[in-house]
């Protein structure tokens, strides 16, 4: 993976402007709607700067229906991530380069001392049912959503600075401030990242359309429609009309509720096949005035399982699709590259499949075992990670601990290789060391309270679970007993939100710019998800931490890093959050910088190779899904 890098965050007001001479055009699906006289025409659709979309190869050609393929309901996040728009958006060119460009807002701006910002929406603007986008919906998001505690019960720590939250102040119809108590310089990288995705699904964060919402919201709405609306939906309180579940506010339920992304919603789930349709007021085109995005449609086929999946792919049925496929069916894919009539295109993944333990489990005797670095680094230590990786992952990826990947700008080589030495040997004397001496007739070893020690695994990966089963046998040679739940994604994600788990199999992600998303360092997700909502709620929610806790310091670090006076110290101060993390071996890192193999009919155009896999990038929207398009004939 080449070195990744920010540009730098001077260049802070940035105005995109179409071409003036250029003459502005639309989909023909779209010209038939205008010459029938029932949608406007593409002038008036558009802002008057609209967003020039970079494409990565050539202007496009109108027309087609991407072909993909999803696991139902929960399983959103595959199409939030092809079309989610932000305040601002990561851009990154071909030498792996990164650098943030306004999204949904006409240009931003930021103080000298980096605590006030100014943001500046595109006039002429408008929501996918052709109201105009306004402060109006930046005051609503913030007053009756981001401020509204039954909706998000805390403030994102993300979103404050020096303990305190951020103000927003709207200045007119077109501009607002963010003001913070003290300086934020990464804000900007956060916000590229974050945006504030909750409440909702694509993640537009600061902006929500007032027009529709206020009637959903018990500030505006009339209270007798309100209870008629959530009768309907079978809702217990009109919060739950909100949030990724709500069949109100959650755009991937909800054909009626207005975005500002290049499809919408038109069949939803539950539906086998979901569908979203061209949105005839996006924002952005291309350079020669092309309204995007090119693809009409995007079909989101249900399958069941990895071997449903992998045929779909093999008999040419998906267009372009990356989430899902495995590494170690990689050769399998190749093989059929001529049959299906598609090709391989791979990414480098920003992750590390990791296991974490639990500090927060609620069985006391494994909590205090956890906490004993020993037990963590004998855990560690006693997993062959270099047959794991040729046997599940076909020898591309590589051993290391979870942490920044190389060409991160936090990289770091000790982190990579801490705990991925294997030793066995040593595993079994540090378990001794730690008091676990004793063991039962069947070889395992016995815990304080006289117990059988056997850790339950879960996970929602069902592809790694030939990992497991290699970790169970080497953990079985030190006398632990690994057991295994492969459970749906919804379950395993509830029982990390409240620490009912024990350990859990699942993605170290975020790993390229850390500082657009740390919190999977910060303990959130994984290793102590109670002790994080606990920081990250100023101690309203969670558990406290004992007093002594190295997870402060992990804490202080980034809350350091975030009143920092400049880019560089907060860089630093991230730079030693790192280094606590790797000094308190928290995770059990398995194999990392696996590829991202994405499958790409040959009549797609404009997808590029080479780019970084990372949620903290968000995916494949990355390569920025509006200017994809099908060759026509």
């Amino acid at each position: 993976m080449r070195h990744t890098w920010l540009k730098p965050a001077t260049a802070l007001a940035l105005v995109f402007a179409a071409q003036s001479a250029a003459a502005l055009d639309e989909a023909p699906m779209l010209a038939e709607q205008v010459a029938a006289g029932t949608l406007p025409p593409v002038e008036e659709r558009l802002p008057e700067n609209p967003r020039v979309i970079d494409v990565a190869n050539s202007i496009g050609q109108y027309g087609g229906t991407w072909h993909r393929a999803f696991k139902g309901p929960s399983d959103r996040w595959g199409p939030t991530k092809l079309m989610e728009e932000r305040v601002l958006r990561a851009v990154m060119d071909a030498d792996q380069n990164i650098s943030y460009v306004p999204g949904w807002v006409e240009s931003y701006a930021a103080n000298e001392d980096s605590t006030v910002f100014t943001f500046t929406l595109r006039k002429g603007h408008r929501w996918s049912d052709g109201a105009p986008v306004t402060t109006r919906d930046v005051k609503f998001w913030y007053d009756d959503v981001f401020n509204n505690r039954e909706i998000m019960p805390a403030v994102p720590a993300l979103y404050t600075a020096a303990g305190e939250p951020m103000a927003l102040e709207i200045v007119d119809d077109h501009t607002f401030t963010v003001t913070f108590a003290a300086p934020y310089p990464l804000f900007l990288t956060v916000l590229a990242k974050e945006s504030t995705g909750k409440p909702g699904l694509d993640r537009p964060g600061f902006i929500e359309p007032f027009h529709y919402l206020k009637d959903f919201h018990p500030t505006y709405a009339d209270e007798a429609k309100l209870a008629a609306v959530m009768e309907k939906h079978g809702a217990k309180k009109w919060t739950d009309l909100w949030d990724s579940k709500g069949q109100i506010q959650a755009w991937w339920f909800n054909p009626d509720m207005p975005v500002l992304t290049a499809w919408r919603v038109a069949t939803p789930p539950p539906a086998d096949t979901v569908v979203m349709e061209r949105n005839p007021y996006y924002y952005g085109v291309d350079a020669e005035g092309n309204q995007l995005p090119y693809i009409d449609r995007v079909e989101h086929r249900l399958f069941q399982d990895t071997e449903a999946l992998n045929l779909m792919v093999v008999q040419g049925e998906i267009d372009l699709q990356q989430r899902h496929l495995n590494a170690n069916d990689f050769t399998l894919f190749k093989e059929n590259e001529a049959a299906g009539d598609y090709e391989v295109v791979t990414w480098t993944k920003a992750s590390t499949w990791t296991i974490y333990p639990n500090l927060n489990t609620p069985d006391e005797t494994l909590r205090a075992l956890f906490d004993d670095k020993r037990v963590r680094e004998a855990l560690n230590i006693a997993i062959d990670r270099e047959t794991i990786n040729e046997l599940s992952f076909s020898g591309l990826g590589e051993a290391r601990q979870a942490g920044p990947v190389s060409g991160s700008p936090f990289f770091d080589a000790e982190l990579e290789k801490a705990g991925t030495v294997w030793d066995p040997d040593r595993a079994n004397a540090l378990l001794d060391e730690a008091g676990l001496t004793e063991r039962d007739s069947d070889g395992f070893r016995l815990r304080p309270d006289g117990k059988r020690l056997t850790l339950v695994i879960e996970t929602r990966h069902n592809p790694l679970l030939s990992v497991l089963e290699l970790v169970q046998a080497d953990w079985a040679e030190i006398g632990v007993e690994a057991l295994v739940r492969n459970l749906d994604r919804t379950l395993v994600q509830q029982h990390v939100e409240t620490g009912e788990f024990e350990l859990v199999l699942d993605n170290f992600d975020r790993s390229s710019i850390i500082t657009a998303d740390p919190v999977r360092f910060l303990g959130r997700y994984g290793f102590a998800h109670n002790y994080f909502k606990w920081w990250s709620s100023a101690g309203n929610n969670g558990v406290e931490p004992p007093a002594d806790h190295p997870i402060r310091d992990i804490w202080a670090a980034w809350e350091a890093a975030q009143s920092a006076g400049s880019l560089d110290e907060a860089n630093a101060h991230a730079q030693d959050m790192v280094s606590v993390f790797r000094d308190n071996l928290w995770t059990i890192g398995l194999i990392g910088e696996t590829p991202a193999i994405f499958v790409k009919s040959n009549e797609v155009e404009n997808f590029p190779a080479g780019l970084i896999d990372d949620d903290a990038l968000r995916g494949i929207g990355l390569a920025q899904a509006a200017q994809f398009y099908f060759k026509q004939d």
